[in-house]
């Protein structure tokens, strides 16, 4: 139950790095390839995206790691089966997140 709210809690935090990774994948991946249009007042190139999502995502994947290292010895699970569950867990609240956003 302690991972499960653990992660929980994590994926709230992760909120923020998954919604500008998601909004960077939008605006240059997905929009080379054609499957999404560009941002029209987009021009600073990917460098501020580099410099705003490599510290988030090092600070939030900096608490996610140990704190599961920690959690993962008090469970029985094994290892991969752990880390797949802890991981679909912290995204819940951005799934739920997004589904609300498309029902409101």
């Amino acid at each position: 139950m302690l991972p499960a709210v653990a992660n929980v809690g994590l994926g709230i935090v992760a909120v923020v790095p998954l919604w500008f990774l998601l909004l960077f994948a939008v605006n240059f991946p997905l929009a080379s390839m054609g499957l999404t249009s560009r941002e029209p007042t987009e021009n600073d190139g990917m460098l501020p995206w580099a410099l705003l999502l490599v510290p988030l995502w090092a600070l939030f994947l900096g608490l996610w790691i140990p704190v599961n290292l920690l959690l993962h010895d008090r469970t029985g699970l094994p290892g991969g089966r752990y880390w797949t569950l802890a991981a679909l867990t912290a995204l819940t609240p951005m799934v739920v997140l997004m589904v609300l956003i498309e029902i409101f």
